[in-house]
Order: C-alpha cells, then sequence, then structure tokens
C-alpha cells in the first residue's frame, strides 16, 4: 500500500472527526509525507491532551470500521448544488467525490486507498498553535500489530 495514499485517506477521516466532534471546517491547510503529515484546522484555542486522545481513539475507531473508499463523477452545476467546492478550481467541468463509508463525502482528485483498514494506526506526534486561531496537529501512521 502506498502510504501517501493511506495519509491522505487518514486525513480525509481526521477532517470528518474534526468536523463531528469539534465542529471545525475542514482542514485548512495540510501536508502529506511517508513518516509524518499535519493538518492545520481554525479553532477557538489549542487542544487538551485528553481532546488529543480523543481524537486520536475516534480516527482509529473510524480506520477499523473498515469503510470502503469509493469514488464517482457528477457535473459542476450537482456539485456546486451539494458539496464545498472552496478548493475545486473553477475550470473543472467533472467532478470527482471521493466517499468513505457515510463518515466523508467531498470532492478530490487525490489517491486513497480502498478500504479504511489499510491505513494502519494514527497516531497523533504533536499538536500546537500556528497562529491564534490555527492549531497543527502532526500525525503518523503505523502498521498494526
Amino acid at each position: 500500500m502506498n502510504p501517501l495514499f493511506a495519509a491522505h485517506s487518514a486525513e480525509h477521516i481526521l477532517n470528518a472527526v474534526m468536523q463531528r466532534d469539534f465542529g471545525t471546517g475542514r482542514s485548512v491547510e495540510a501536508h502529506f509525507g511517508v513518516k509524518k503529515s499535519k493538518c492545520d484546522y481554525v479553532t477557538n484555542g489549542s487542544l487538551t491532551s485528553d481532546e488529543l486522545a480523543a481524537i486520536e481513539a475516534a480516527v482509529n475507531a473510524e480506520i477499523e470500521a473498515d469503510h470502503p473508499v469509493t469514488t464517482f463523477e457528477i457535473s459542476r452545476e450537482q456539485a456546486d448544488a451539494a458539496y464545498n467546492m472552496g478548493k475545486v478550481p473553477d475550470s473543472a467541468t467533472v467532478i470527482r467525490i471521493v466517499k468513505i463509508g457515510e463518515l466523508d463525502v467531498i470532492p478530490c482528485v487525490g489517491q486513497h486507498v480502498e478500504h479504511t483498514s489499510q491505513i494502519g494506526r494514527f497516531a497523533i506526534r504533536s499538536a500546537d498553535m500556528k497562529d491564534d486561531k490555527t492549531v497543527r496537529i502532526r500525525f503518523a501512521l503505523e502498521q498494526r500489530p
């Protein structure tokens, strides 16, 4: 499994957990690496160690749920009516949608795993405030024992 595909899929799950459990929007910036990845979220302040542990547990629970990761294409007009298109170029006319079970459905051009159980274990390495309103979460993926 390509580790960057796994990291990108984990980012989708992290986004869904952050939105569902903490009321943030999707990440405002993300970077995927083989050894470590990061996502930035607009928040009202830093996250406590208990909140970070809850995020890590929630992401791992969704990974272990073995959600299928599927894609489909729709017209620009359909996508504009149903999705946040902020990161999609205006020139795109056919929009690819990535769906992770019922957890996350969003326009995306990236490569992903086929099932979330292929991601591995999600581990938060650190979280700190990038600025007054943005928390940066650094994470890595580990092989399951």
